[in-house]
């Protein structure tokens, strides 16, 4: 039986289509028309047609003599994807409002781009961004490693190996917090930590003196961003159940919203 579903109805896109999953299923960076063909069911002339194609907008790279990968227009369509937001802006930015106000700290709402996480919407209330290091003028276009903080490792969590792969490569980037994880095989741990219980804790890996709780934000199975909330380090004693809970709570609001998109 073949990875990705047959159809003898398919036509040139949905061709198309099945051919870039296929690098998906397959889980490998570059592949041969033959290993494509197998898992798809098609046969290989009309791979081998497919992956021509493409090399002329990009969709695929090739990269040595019968062998592909996918291309900067394949990641392009996939960036454009994960950056959509949800479809009522005012309502999500409401969840992050009572967020906010439940855990009495600054939240804030990334999405994936690539092997970073892009800052698009927030709520700081009262505290000073300075604490935060956060511009005032830039705290809705800020775009940082998935390396450090709660909502990086919860997205990174979600990824697939190729961008876990990048991100480890990647040094602890400057000015991040004492708890920022350092170690791959620890930091490799703490993922496993995070599909298993659905959220992540951050001890001052960002910033010094706060810590931070992050949740997904889902658009099917595929990992959209993340909701995090910061706390002053100052109440790490506190039981963290409730902002769990409540931060859950948020992302699943948002995720929600984004299925309305």
């Amino acid at each position: 039986m073949s990875a990705i579903s047959k159809s003898s109805k398919d036509n040139s896109q949905q061709r198309a289509f099945r051919v870039q999953a296929a690098f998906v299923a397959l889980g490998g960076d570059v592949l041969g028309p033959t290993e494509i063909a197998e898992a798809t069911g098609l046969d290989p002339a009309t791979v081998y047609r497919v992956l021509k194609a493409g090399l002329f907008d990009e969709t695929f790279e090739q990269v040595g003599r019968g062998r592909y990968r996918l291309g900067a227009g394949s990641a392009r369509l996939g960036m454009r994807t994960l950056a959509r937001t949800p479809a009522d802006p005012e309502a999500a930015n409401a969840a992050l409002e009572q967020l906010h106000h439940t855990a009495d700290g600054p939240v804030g709402y990334y999405i994936a781009v690539g092997s970073r996480k892009l800052l698009i919407d927030s709520v700081i209330g009262d505290f000073d961004p300075d604490d935060l290091k956060l511009d005032p003028l830039e705290t809705i276009s800020i775009i940082r490693s998935l390396r450090t903080g709660a909502a990086g490792r919860v997205i990174l969590a979600h990824m697939p190996e190729s961008i876990i792969a990048k991100v480890l490569a990647e040094p602890v980037p400057d000015g991040v917090g004492p708890g920022a994880i350092s170690d791959n095989q620890q930091l490799l741990d703490s993922l496993e930590d995070v599909r298993a219980c659905g959220y992540a804790v951050g001890r001052q890996e960002s910033i010094t003196a706060w810590d931070a709780i992050a949740a997904p934000v889902m658009w099917g199975d595929t990992i959209q961003g993340a909701v995090a909330v910061m706390v002053p380090s100052t109440r790490a004693t506190q039981d963290p159940g409730p902002l769990v809970d409540a931060t859950l709570k948020t992302a699943r609001q948002l995720t929600h919203l984004l299925a309305l998109t």
